[in-house]
């Protein structure tokens, strides 16, 4: 673990020392040297037990994968903030590369917490460098708005969570997550535990987030700077997917009773949300959208607490990181040609772009799942538990998948097809830094169908 978190706090001196033309080139390679080193990580992903481990952090087949998506997309954040920071004073690119760094130490003690405590402190940590990022570099003023629905909203829901995680600290003795599934605590069906119950599953369910709780995640999605819905997207996201696969051993037998009401929400979310993607003409608000209805699959999976189940979740997660980061990228390649993100006076991209049209049909094809990509491994293997779960799911689940498939085809054909608007007169040409963070993005998604057992092996 200190392999990482040393050369992360090196990055935050290197970072304040560095001359102004070297920002760029030295903060790029010291976090694609992080990324590079993250991938021994995913030896744990083939064992059963600990490794890396200390009496604070460990990493096991579980964190295993999120750790490396952590690691891999800060220096693609690096790579997709220069044009929007190409006018700002240097002191200010130091800050941006300064906050980012943070933001990835607190994500990787974060997903290698041993201590439940120490996870719910990382948990909360990554709100600040977020909401920094969100506020001070996004474009519009609604940006301050979309701070405070973020912060309020996890706020509101981590408070019952650190009562609760103090509760049961009182109640077992500690909050050691391989401590505490040797020593379960007691759960019977009243009122007392079922509030417990709830206390600690709903901050997780607002930060996946569950339909319903949802609200923040697209204000928050289209008001951010590229950096912000790439890391939103991508990871901040799983932090509630993981910590309900962290907590849920230790809520049973109250479970099996009180996880209807979730996963009905979460499978109905699955179509609401991809009904409101149709109707969507904001570019960045679609894919925020999205992002609810792939979560919802995930939340259902999470709480069946079945191997294949969680098998499922966990590459389901990887597969909508790298996924919806890479939206965010198209989109915002459009944004900054266009200047603005409404689907239709951006259309025909494809005649300007060809292969930036390659990279919309690539990421749309996977969004919607087609064989042989990683995400059809994930949405399948969910779908399968869901139906082994209950028979009727299969109809929610269904109907998801198809809408899916309709909003997607539906965003590409918008993008990249029709006539031209009359207002674009010239377009400036795309960059090869551009082309090498969509690769970046293809490339572990490539890679992962070839050998999916580094996260398929995960549980089953």
């Amino acid at each position: 673990m200190l392999k990482i978190l040393l050369p992360m706090t090196a990055l935050l001196l290197t970072t304040t020392i560095c001359k102004p033309k070297q920002l760029w080139p030295t903060t790029s390679i010291n976090t694609f040297g992080i990324a590079l080193l993250s991938l021994q990580w995913f030896k744990p992903s083939q064992e059963l037990t600990m490794s890396f481990s200390n009496y604070y952090t460990s990493i096991d087949y579980i964190s295993a994968p999120l750790l490396t998506l952590s690691c891999w997309l800060t220096p693609l954040m690096i790579l997709a903030s220069q044009n929007h920071l190409i006018m700002e004073p240097i002191s200010r690119k130091r800050t941006f590369i300064f906050i980012t760094t943070l933001l990835q130490i607190s994500l990787v003690l974060a997903f290698s917490a041993t201590e439940l405590i120490m996870f719910f402190i990382m948990f909360e940590t990554t709100l600040i460098p977020t909401l920094a990022i969100i506020t001070r570099w996004g474009n519009q003023m609604e940006r301050l708005n979309a701070g405070t629905y973020f912060l309020f909203y996890t706020l509101i829901g981590s408070l019952p969570l650190l009562i609760a995680l103090l509760s049961l600290q009182n109640q077992i003795g500690t909050l050691s997550t391989y401590m505490i599934q040797l020593n379960q605590p007691t759960m019977l069906n009243t009122w007392a535990h079922t509030t417990w119950w709830f206390a600690l599953l709903t901050a997780f369910m607002i930060k996946m987030p569950l339909y319903g709780l949802h609200l923040w995640l697209p204000k928050a999605h289209v008001e951010a700077p590229i950096a912000g819905s790439m890391i939103l997207a991508a990871v901040l996201l799983k932090l509630g997917g993981y910590g309900i696969i962290r907590i849920m051993p230790t809520l049973n037998p109250l479970s099996k009773t009180l996880s209807y009401p979730f996963m009905v929400l979460a499978l109905w979310g699955v179509i609401m949300t991809g009904s409101i993607c149709l109707r969507q003409t904001d570019l960045k608000s679609l894919i925020a959208y999205s992002s609810v209805s792939h979560m919802g699959l995930v939340i259902a999976a999470t709480l069946t607490q079945t191997q294949w189940a969680y098998t499922g979740a966990i590459t389901l997660m990887i597969a909508h990181g790298l996924t919806s980061s890479m939206l965010f990228c198209l989109a915002n390649t459009n944004y900054e040609r266009t200047h603005s993100r409404t689907l239709l006076l951006a259309r025909n991209m494809q005649l300007l772009y060809p292969l930036m049209g390659l990279w919309w049909l690539l990421t749309s094809l996977a969004n919607m799942a087609i064989p042989p990509t990683i995400n059809l491994m994930g949405e399948l293997t969910i779908i399968a538990s869901l139906f082994n779960w209950s028979n009727i799911t299969i109809l929610a689940t269904g109907l998801g998948t198809i809408i899916t498939a309709t909003y997607t085809l539906y965003m590409l054909s918008t993008t990249q097809w029709g006539g031209t608007p009359s207002f674009i007169k010239m377009m400036p040409p795309t960059h090869t830094r551009e082309h090498l963070l969509m690769i970046l993005h293809i490339l572990p998604m490539t890679l992962l169908m070839m050998k999916p057992e580094l996260i398929w092996n995960t549980f089953y």
